[in-house]
């Protein structure tokens, strides 16, 4: 990135600590009513984020985060993604994701049966949860 271009500032926090931070030319996040692209200048936002991968763009590179769930404020080029958990690709652990996949299709199926509603639910975030943080790692 040349010295005189204007970046972004970008931080993902999570109950445990900061994730994520870095500068970059270009930023896009998914909201509750569908994808955001945000580039230097941008007029600030805040916005709740749905459960999915958050892409930071810098030169020729991108780094991709499973972000699950939270908001993100954006203002004087920098933003801040405060998430209820999130994982950089290359901290992703496959094996567990599937394994928690799996775990929510059958607690999915377990629900349907006894019809309970709330199990359903529980199950149906942890499945959008391991599918995205799959998706993340094999991109």
């Amino acid at each position: 990135m040349a010295d005189n271009k204007p970046v972004l500032s970008i931080s993902i926090v999570t109950p445990d600590g900061r994730v994520y931070e870095h500068q970059g030319d270009f930023l896009v996040v998914t909201t509750a009513i569908g994808p955001l692209g945000i580039l230097p200048k941008h007029v600030p936002v805040i916005a709740t984020l749905k459960v999915d991968e958050v892409r930071v763009k810098y030169g020729e590179e991108q780094d991709r985060i499973a972000v699950n769930g939270g908001f993100i404020e954006f203002s004087d080029d920098t933003a801040t993604i405060v998430a209820d958990s999130a994982e950089r690709q290359s901290e992703i652990d496959v094996k567990r994701a599937e394994s928690a996949r799996q775990r929510a299709q059958e607690t999915i199926k377990q629900a349907k049966a006894s019809h309970d509603t709330d199990s359903l639910a529980r199950a149906e975030v942890a499945l959008r949860r391991a599918i995205n943080r799959i998706n993340v790692a094999n991109h």
